[in-house]
């Protein structure tokens, strides 16, 4: 399976699902920016329940034709310090938040200039704490209908009916399973375990 999707903050589970499965990687990397997308934010299991953590970005005049690539954040917000913050307070009882928590902290001191930068990064440190790689290409002009397998569609959480099956998450005793959550949400709980979880997944292919 080949397949073309977009570099997203901190993944969804089913992103991983459909890189750890595929043949090869293709990342969009000519789109115009959409809001409300992971492309900029994901979601983590906190002691109250879902929690959406959100990278605040700078408006450009044209909101509606800006290039995902050129799309800078807004760094005048401590959004690092809050979203680093939220991540302590749901994993830090975790069973491998401290063992992952130096190769994630830098990312929340180093201030960014483009979100996309900053999620190719993310993908370079979290497939290193994996311990798996994950190699792709990115695309060089943008096209509505691809041969590859398209995922594009995971960025859009409200088009992400991925279901998973369950595994521990540390406030399951208070609001259950929270079912596809940030890959930070797995890998703080499963470790490196989970890999097999993620190869073991299905995900669903919808046709455009």
């Amino acid at each position: 399976m080949d397949i073309l999707l977009h570099p997203t903050y901190f993944p969804s589970i089913s992103h991983f699902v459909a890189m750890v499965q595929a043949n090869s990687i293709t990342f969009e990397a000519d789109d115009n920016f959409q809001k409300q997308t992971n492309r900029n934010r994901m979601y983590i299991y906190s002691a109250n329940g879902l929690q959406l953590l959100n990278i605040p970005v700078k408006h450009s005049k044209d909101e509606l034709h800006q290039k995902y690539r050129d799309v800078k954040i807004e760094n005048d917000f401590n959004w690092q310090k809050q979203h680093f913050k939220s991540l302590e307070a749901a994993y830090r009882t975790s069973p491998y938040f401290e063992y992952f928590e130096d190769d994630i902290r830098p990312l929340f001191e180093k201030k960014q200039t483009f979100l996309m930068d900053l999620n190719f990064q993310i993908h370079e440190i979290v497939t290193d704490c994996l311990g798996i790689e994950l190699p792709f290409t990115k695309t060089k002009e943008y096209f509505k209908q691809t041969s590859l397998t398209d995922f594009r569609y995971l960025a859009n959480g409200k088009k992400d009916e991925n279901m998973f099956e369950t595994y521990t998450q540390v406030f399951n005793d208070k609001h259950g399973f929270l079912n596809n959550l940030s890959i930070l949400d797995l890998l703080f709980n499963e470790g490196r375990h989970a890999v097999d979880y993620l190869k073991n997944e299905k995900i669903i292919k919808k046709d455009f």
